[in-house]
């Protein structure tokens, strides 16, 4: 057990509250006594992805643009864990929406905040083993997707390409368990 103890909230406020993203500014005071008058906490919904196999042993990703990185992104099959939803429960329904991919072999890799300095949402990855396409994109209004079939053996290929640093930790992750094996 760790003997470090947390920040005291002297003063709290929202200065944002929106469908995606909740900014709270925060007056602390640091374990070391240190007053800082503007630290900010970003809330966002927790989300989940998926490392995805077929039985071809072929990864199944999605491609699409992301507007803060201004351009295409090759990407795992993500999305947010709806609330009162378990994150297996979400991370089948995704993968479905997104690629129309089901899969009856699940297990769970990674929990892990995607940036615990200001971030205080979860990202939960699983992997799905015998995945078949089953239904067609049920894609939600925002979305705009395409799925990528891409082989197990270019993994250090689609690492090399991918911009999303947990999605790449993901996959090497995956990889370094044995789970795509």
């Amino acid at each position: 057990m760790s003997d470090l103890r947390p920040w005291d909230i002297l003063a709290e406020r929202v200065l944002l509250d929106r469908k995606w993203l909740r900014v709270r500014e925060q007056r602390v005071r640091t374990a070391r006594g240190v007053v800082i008058d503007e630290f900010h906490v970003i809330e966002s919904s927790s989300w989940a992805g998926i490392v995805c196999l077929t039985p071809q042993r072929e990864l199944v990703l999605v491609e699409q643009y992301r507007h803060g990185h201004a351009g295409p992104s090759l990407e795992l099959p993500a999305g947010v864990i709806e609330p009162g939803e378990e994150g297996a429960s979400g991370a089948a329904r995704e993968l479905v929406e997104e690629t129309g991919y089901t899969s009856d072999h699940w297990q769970h890799l990674w929990r892990v905040r995607p940036e615990p300095a200001r971030h205080a949402q979860w990202a939960e990855f699983y992997v799905a083993k015998n995945a078949r396409l089953t239904a067609p994109q049920k894609l939600d209004e925002t979305e705009d997707m395409r799925v990528v079939t891409r082989p197990l053996a270019d993994l250090d290929a689609i690492v090399g390409e991918m911009v999303h640093g947990l999605h790449v930790g993901a996959l090497l992750l995956a990889a370094r368990r044995g789970l795509l094996d």
